[in-house]
């Protein structure tokens, strides 16, 4: 089941990832769906579905981007992991505190792949603040959303039927 979920969550992200592509490479908006599906794994399942996931969900967006195949999936890979331990050393069980998790791997994440980057010897193009604080905004926020569906939703689907009125309720 927990393959199952991660595979869903991966293939979710980087479906919404190249929808929402359109907006945000062009513009001034830059958001990372694939690191916050990485995120949402490795808190809900763990260290090794969270290194699972950073794989898969790496590799994945590294293919359909057209750069440099691998560089993506270690650096979510590794911030798959330390997001999974973070979540299992302490308790991040409500959706605010998830958010600053989220926020320092995406800071991490951007941090690790300048490094990769320059280490094999591409380029170094220096470390846009602003734009990693952007992001990491962004990707927070969108973390807060996320997290806050997952709690709320369910709830809500239970409880419909009760919110019937008097005269929908069938009594027969």
């Amino acid at each position: 089941m927990k393959a199952v979920g991660v595979i869903g969550v991966v293939v979710a992200a980087v479906a919404l990832q190249m929808a929402f592509a359109r907006f945000t490479v062009g513009g001034r908006w830059s958001i990372d769906l694939v690191l916050v599906g990485v995120a949402l794994i490795a808190l809900k399942w763990g260290p090794g579905a969270g290194v699972i996931g950073g794989t898969l969900g790496g590799l994945t967006q590294d293919a359909l981007a057209g750069g440099t195949i691998g560089v993506g999936g270690l650096a979510k890979t590794i911030v798959g992991f330390f997001v999974g331990v973070v979540g299992s050393q302490f308790i991040v069980a409500r959706p605010v505190p998830r958010m600053v998790v989220v926020a320092g791997a995406t800071v991490a994440h951007r941090l690790l792949m300048q490094a990769i980057v320059s280490a094999i010897g591409l380029h170094w193009a220096g470390v846009s603040w602003l734009g990693m604080l952007s992001e990491t905004g962004l990707n927070a926020v969108t973390a807060l959303i996320v997290f806050q569906s997952i709690e709320t939703v369910p709830a809500l689907l239970r409880h419909r039927p009760m919110r019937r009125s008097a005269f929908g309720k069938r009594k027969w």
